[in-house]
């Protein structure tokens, strides 16, 4: 049971392409909010064209991985579980996807004092999803080896939610900011924070799939 796909290659090369496509999601997400708080909108505009595509890439591999899992019939005692993780990885990808334009479309000023709590935050985030790609990829090619990579998840996660709590008492400690540009800037923080909480929260849906498997 170390490889649950090892019948099937052309699946799990598809499963490797799209746990690629989520793990560079994530990066360009972090690439994405340094871009915006340099101030180059072009750029910025580049790479949500990009995620827009990796997002439309994922969503046909996840497709396309499904439907070869009902007509093949394959992994029948396990499948419920694998399209629920393929789909959970999924929405986490649109979030990215979703954080960005955001970003572009309210147009949200961050003052320079906060941008480095800012990109620590989401590279927190980002660490965190990272860290449910390795452990999906172990889900999927090597069991024993995913408790070097679940325990992260919690980690970063938690990581997270420190800076996340340190920065909103930062925002609504500055006098000279009107209530309105404070509870904008909380929003987004909250909003980029939820994704590292859906993260665990998959991961703990996944220690479950592990467990059922080891019965």
């Amino acid at each position: 049971m170390d490889n649950i796909l090892k019948k099937s290659i052309s699946i799990e090369k598809e499963i490797d392409n799209f746990l690629n496509q989520f793990s560079e999601a994530g990066l360009l997400f972090k690439s994405g909010v340094d871009i915006y708080l340099s101030g180059k909108k072009d750029r910025f505009q580049r790479t949500i064209d990009e995620i827009t595509q990796i997002e439309h890439k994922g969503d046909a591999l996840r497709r396309s991985i499904e439907e070869k899992l009902y007509r093949k019939t394959l992994i029948p005692e396990s499948r419920g579980d694998v399209l629920d993780l393929l789909e959970s990885l999924d929405g986490l990808l649109d979030r990215f996807k979703g954080a960005l334009y955001r970003f572009d479309i309210e147009g949200v000023e961050i003052d320079q004092r906060f941008h480095e709590d800012f990109k620590e935050l989401v590279r927190n985030v980002v660490n965190a999803s990272e860290a449910l790609a390795q452990s999906s990829r172990s889900f999927f090619k090597d069991i024993s080896s995913i408790a070097n990579h679940m325990h992260k998840v919690s980690f970063w996660e938690t990581e997270a939610d420190k800076v996340s709590t340190l920065l909103q008492k930062r925002i609504f400690r500055q006098d000279e900011m009107r209530l309105s540009q404070k509870m904008q800037l909380r929003d987004f923080v909250r909003h980029v924070d939820k994704i590292a909480d859906r993260a665990e929260d998959v991961a703990d849906d996944l220690s479950i799939f592990v467990i059922k498997r080891s019965l």
